[in-house]
């Protein structure tokens, strides 16, 4: 039995398979209305980037956060038409895709485990309410207002806790005494891609409006795959059909009093994830200068089981306001979630295998939070807040739902790895943060964080024949602060400095024939940032430059099972891991020239640490702490081995000019250009395994025409069509899109 299946059924709550969802999934949507955080113009110099994922109106450039901010129509510009896609748009961002979910991660912290039991470090919320954490990724960019990405560790004024930072998506509000306004998006692009979306703003009454928003695509597959007889195999391409809608109502009876509701419906059927061995991407064989007959391009595939990916979920979220005479604010945001997420995948990624994967999973995640907030006109400000969010995962019965079988043909249970039962999860917390301003341009700000989790796993497994039953639990305590101080050096020059900390809860593995194996224990990051922040020509000019240096222990990892590493299990490193390096980000505005760069480099360093590489068979003892006490070959000390998915050196650069012709239209080149270095995406640094991920050149142009309301845009993604490993998953390589290419008609009213 081959050793990588053994490592997927080591961990089959893990679920090795889930990663991230569409490789192409929905477009930004232009977003006429971008509520609240963007940049507006205002003559040659844009405006303030004002931000709200702190829970205050704050001006970017005058605070004590590593962020960045696009809104709806600068995603629209930068090509930026799914998660994967902002890695090219922002630095230190990096997304490996996996098929049902993502790892994302912020300046190498995030999630570098593709599995369920290990909670993220970056935050995802959608309007407020965090996101599932593992599945239903793919959800489509439709009627946005804002991205707000925060970098470095979060807790002390959000909901959540995050170790590597948060991402805040908002989408369009209703406007009250607004009108009907709106807009209407169609495309047309190759692989037969044709989609549209719109949105719709319904003025009810002078206290209540209503905004409803609705998105649909269609696209044919991008993958050549053949079966075994070399024939066209149709049952495994990932040709993809969204639908999704949203229904929002604010009322808003008085100037104190406002109730927000949302609800969010998606099916979301990505066809499948086509995926080949990592070895057929090689021209030579490792270590060698000979030929390698297996080599094939990325989206040349071969396959001979049926497979698929469809996502289905409704989120409702109830965010309820009431602001005193005196400013003071109270908030309650309540967010209830569900959703289905089924996967079918060709285990091995060959037309010869008989190695198969299929899951249907369902997942309910309820959420609470409530805040009270200071004025911002004070002195002294404040923060309080409690959080609740209860998650549980289902693996319905019977136990074929979820199923990992290395002999499928055969249908024997002696080749199946298979489970069923309930992972429920919950956290609590209380947070609070104070700010006093020491004189009118220094600020200090100091937070705190109680966070209590817990993980249970009521579940019966059937490995390989063998039943065993799990009923586990695991609780984490955690306390977390962040201590900052900010410096209006001038009208135009902020400098800040802060520490704070982070924590990610400790898991339960799921036994694999050998007793019930330990829980992993929570890991914490404590990160130090100093940050400079400067405006110049009058505002055309902005810049930031951020260093930061994180201590990160416990990280979570997933090794050969130390006494028996043929299997795997999920586990801490002992010793300390180090990242530190630093960012920068420069904007321009000049009459109808825009440009925006970024760059991150990084650097990390995994402490004192032994492990078995589960890939690779082997026999004896290999402690973590200590190695193997016969020195067995594959016990390796990855002392200061790189972090995964962490590459060294990320770079984005964009730029626009607009030409006005006659009196009231416009022409509108645009390119932007996205670069990731190189990447290991595991500790074992395995070159010959596929462990090294190659650099991710980006290239998106766009040519758009505005007449008035209506605007055409000649589009392209993936310019030059490079063809990139966009992950390593159980011997078999992901591939990034292709380059795709169309055109948008777009009407706004």
């Amino acid at each position: 039995m081959k050793a990588y299946a053994c490592w997927l059924g080591a961990s089959a709550l893990a679920l090795c398979w889930s990663g991230n969802a569409a490789a192409q999934t929905a477009p930004a949507t232009p977003a006429p209305q971008d509520n609240g955080t963007a940049a507006t113009d205002n003559g040659d110099a844009p405006g303030d980037i004002v931000i709200t994922a702190q829970r205050r109106n704050e001006d970017l450039m005058k605070t004590a956060v590593s962020a960045s901010v696009l809104t709806g129509t600068q995603l629209e510009n930068k090509g930026v038409v799914n998660v994967d896609a902002l890695q090219f748009a922002m630095p230190s961002v990096v997304v490996n895709n996996f098929g049902q979910g993502n790892d994302f991660n912020v300046r190498g912290i995030g999630k570098a485990e593709h599995n369920t039991q290990t909670t993220t470090g970056v935050i995802t919320y959608r309007d407020g309410v965090p996101t599932f954490p593992g599945y239903v990724q793919g959800e489509p960019y439709y009627d946005i207002a804002n991205i707000q990405v925060l970098r470095g560790p979060q807790g002390t004024i959000v909901g959540q806790n995050a170790t590597g930072g948060a991402v805040f998506i908002n989408t369009n509000d209703p406007i009250i005494g607004g009108g009907y306004r709106g807009y209407v998006q169609l495309q047309y692009g190759n692989y037969n891609d044709a989609g549209a979306q719109g949105a719709l703003n319904i003025p009810v009454s002078d206290t209540f409006a209503a905004r409803i928003a609705l998105y649909g695509e269609r696209r044919d597959g991008y993958y050549n795959v053949t079966g075994p007889t070399g024939a066209k195999f149709n049952d495994a391409n990932n040709k993809l059909g969204l639908a999704a809608g949203r229904i929002s109502f604010l009322w808003k009876p008085d100037q104190h009093f406002s109730v927000l509701s949302k609800t969010d419906l998606g099916y979301l059927d990505f066809g499948a994830y086509p995926a080949s061995p990592y070895l057929n991407n090689f021209r030579t064989l490792p270590g060698t200068s000979t030929p390698n007959p297996n080599y094939s391009d990325l989206l040349d595939i071969t396959a001979n089981y049926p497979q698929g990916a469809r996502d289905k979920f409704v989120r409702s979220i109830l965010k309820i306001e009431y602001d005193t005479d005196n400013g003071t604010k109270f908030r309650s945001v309540t967010g209830i979630q569900n959703a289905n997420t089924m996967y079918k995948a060709d285990l091995d990624g060959t037309a010869t295998g008989d190695e198969t994967f299929f899951d249907s999973v369902d997942e309910t995640q309820f959420s609470q939070e409530f805040n009270i907030i200071s004025p911002d006109n004070q002195r002294v400000t404040w923060l309080l807040g409690a959080f609740g969010l209860w998650n549980t995962y289902v693996f319905p019965a019977p136990y074929d739902n979820f199923t990992i079988d290395v002999c499928h043909s055969l249908n024997l249970a002696a080749c199946k790895y298979q489970l069923k039962g309930r992972n429920p999860e919950r956290n609590l917390a209380l947070f609070g943060q104070i700010g006093f301003n020491i004189t009118n341009n220094l600020k200090l700000e100091a937070g705190g964080r109680y966070t209590a989790s817990r993980s249970i796993n009521h579940v019966d497994v059937l490995q390989y024949g063998l039943y065993i039953r799990d009923d586990q639990e695991v609780t984490s305590n955690n306390f977390s602060y962040k201590v900052s101080l900010g410096w209006k050096a001038s009208s135009s020059q902020y400098l800040y400095a802060f520490v704070a900390s982070g924590f990610r809860p400790g898991g339960l593995n799921v036994p694999v024939g050998l007793g019930l194996p330990a829980p992993f224990k929570p890991e914490t990051v404590t990160s130090y940032e100093a940050g400079w922040k400067g405006n110049f020509l009058g505002g055309k000019l902005r810049t930031t430059l951020t260093g930061f240096y994180n201590d990160y222990r416990n990280f979570q990892v997933i090794i050969g099972y130390p006494t028996y590493p043929t299997f795997g299990i999920e586990l801490n490193v002992p010793g300390k891991t180090k990242i530190y390096g630093f960012e920068g980000e420069i904007e321009f505005h000049s009459g109808g020239f825009s440009f925006d760069a970024g760059i991150n480099v990084l650097h990390s360093e995994l402490g004192t640490f032994y492990a078995s590489d589960p890939r690779v068979p082997a026999t004896g003892a290999c402690d973590p702490s200590t190695g193997s006490p016969t020195h067995a070959a594959n016990c390796v000390n990855l002392n200061g081995r790189e972090q995964t998915y962490a590459p060294n050196f990320t770079f984005n650069v964009g730029a626009q000019y607009e030409i006005p012709v006659g009196t009231s239209d416009k022409i509108i080149p645009r390119v932007n250009f996205g670069h990731i270095a190189p990447q290991w995406a595991t500790l074992f640094e395995n070159p010959a395994l596929g462990d090294r991920l190659g650099e991710r050149n980006v290239l998106n142009a766009q040519l758009a025409w505005q007449h008035g309301k209506w605007t055409v845009t000649a589009y392209a993604t993936n310019l030059i069509d490079q063809h990139y490993a966009g992950a390593l998953n159980s011997g078999l390589y992901f591939a990034g899109p292709p380059r795709q290419y169309g055109i948008k008609l777009l009407k706004t009213f």
